[in-house]
């Protein structure tokens, strides 16, 4: 008698355990919802996340290049560009450069170090078709930075503000270029300022807002 008892107590227990519960579904649908929109918020707002306002590359204020020498030589350095206004503000600090020369400093068309000469650069970054020349003519190409002056140690600090190029926005943006030193200086003239090889080759990327400035 026993186990006659038990049985459908069993099986009315596992009916009930089965059946699904149509309160249920929506609520949980409803809680995935919010955990995912409290989740997107924290990301957007996060130091790493995209630049507020959704304007992507285009609200970039800050980038850098790190140089590394070409085949047989010996210059490297740190190129960092400020968006200031409608002009963007350029500070290098270079080093293993030529003690008391000057050396020619170019924004190039590819941000491509790849080749052992830095010939995957490509040519100046020139957008708007101008002949090439120095910081101080009217016409030049964009990528036309001039020369850094080495002390005697082979060292440099170089400043310079441009008005030519934004560092992501839709006015010759530079972001993703390439950065290139040149063995000898820039003369302005045609068509690339006569500056030799190039000794050092960097890649224009996003900047670390957060990260401390030498």
């Amino acid at each position: 008698m026993e186990s006659i008892a038990v049985a459908p107590t069993l099986r009315s227990n596992s009916n009930k355990l089965n059946k699904p519960n149509p309160m249920k579904t929506p609520n949980l649908f409803l809680t995935s919802l919010a955990v995912a929109a409290l989740w997107f918020a924290s990301s957007s707002s996060s130091p790493g996340a995209e630049p507020a306002g959704g304007g992507g590359l285009a609200e970039l204020k800050l980038a850098v290049a790190v140089l590394h020498s070409t085949a047989g030589n010996k210059c490297q350095g740190t190129v960092r560009f400020t968006q200031d206004g409608n002009a963007v503000k350029v500070v290098a600090d270079l080093e293993g450069l030529n003690p008391g020369q000057k050396h020619a400093f170019h924004i190039h068309q590819y941000g491509d170090c790849s080749a052992p000469d830095a010939m995957s650069a490509g040519s100046h970054y020139n957008p708007e078709g101008h002949q090439h020349g120095l910081p101080d003519a009217p016409s030049r190409h964009a990528g036309d930075l001039g020369n850094v002056q080495a002390d005697n140690d082979g060292k440099a600090h170089y400043e310079i503000s441009v008005a030519d190029v934004t560092i992501g926005g839709a006015h010759n943006p530079i972001i993703g270029r390439g950065v290139i030193v040149h063995a000898k200086s820039d003369d302005g003239s045609q068509p690339v300022g006569n500056a030799g090889a190039r000794i050092a080759c960097g890649v224009i990327g996003v900047a670390n807002p957060g990260e401390k400035k030498p």
